[in-house]
């Protein structure tokens, strides 16, 4: 396949810390995997976000493949090299007119990678627009440091323990997505999203990506092999999903997101340290 990104956006995406828009899918298509999302909501009763938080691929194979997607992985690549891993993935959805928002953070302050070259890729399912709260970032916030965060635990915050750290938001740009586009932003982009105030939802997929020479920082972990070779040996490999909501990859993501709000925790402590 030809490159998707130009030499150009690979630049911005060095310099400022995010690219956006990149198409990967048609509308028409992005619409059929929305469906697959409401259909799992409507099947199981409750919201996407509830369960499908740091390894969503591992309910359903057609995760995997759109995370295998080959325009994606091309993007990808072009960022961090030909051997890439999956480290996890996440399922967002903000209701019409629903109040919840994403705070300002950084992936890096959690995720317990070495080195920090982790990219998140956010794959829209339906418009994220201004007006039903697409993602901002910071620009060059990734050249820095990371930040401490502070915990709120808002009930209305769709992070998992409600993380925000203090920004001049005068600096934030918008990334807003028609449905099968996707942004890309660097671990350590300051970003968040506000509350969606548009008649629809705002649905997306998240996807994060690291080159295989990424180490855990929190012990022994897993990913999945996405493209090229994993030479290094430093993750185990998740277990793919044989079926749409196999029993035994299910077991392993809820095993693995529990494992992941405690080991938040002690990642911020080591860092007050």
């Amino acid at each position: 396949m030809t490159g998707v990104l130009s030499p150009e956006q690979v630049a911005h995406f060095n310099s400022e810390g995010y690219l956006c828009p990149v198409r990967a899918i048609s509308a028409e298509e992005a619409r059929l995997y929305r469906n697959k999302v409401e259909d799992f909501e409507a099947q199981s009763g409750e919201e996407v976000n509830k369960r499908l938080k740091i390894k969503a691929h591992l309910a359903f194979p057609w995760l995997v493949e759109l995370a295998r997607h080959p325009r994606i992985v091309s993007a990808v690549q072009a960022i961090l090299g030909p051997d890439v891993l999956l480290f996890g993935s996440s399922a967002f959805a903000k209701n019409a007119r629903d109040p919840r928002f994403v705070s300002w953070h950084q992936d890096s302050a959690y995720y317990g990678l070495n080195p920090h070259q982790e990219v998140t890729v956010w794959l829209a399912l339906s418009r994220a627009s201004t007006e039903s709260g697409c993602m901002k970032v910071i620009p060059k916030s990734h050249l820095g440091p990371d930040l401490v965060h502070e915990e709120t635990f808002d009930a209305d915050n769709l992070l998992a323990r409600g993380q925000k750290v203090t920004v001049d938001e005068s600096l934030a740009v918008d990334m807003p997505l028609e449905p099968g586009e996707f942004s890309m932003h660097h671990e350590r982009t300051v970003h968040g999203s506000p509350a969606n105030m548009s008649d629809d939802r705002r649905i997306g997929i998240a996807f994060f990506y690291m080159p295989a020479h990424c180490r855990s920082m929190l012990g022994r972990r897993s990913a999945l092999l996405i493209a090229g070779e994993d030479r290094h040996g430093h993750w185990d490999q998740d277990p793919e999903p044989r079926f749409d909501l196999d029993p035994e990859s299910l077991a392993f993501m809820e095993e693995v997101w529990a494992s992941y709000r405690d080991d938040a925790t002690t990642v911020q402590a080591a860092r007050l340290a």
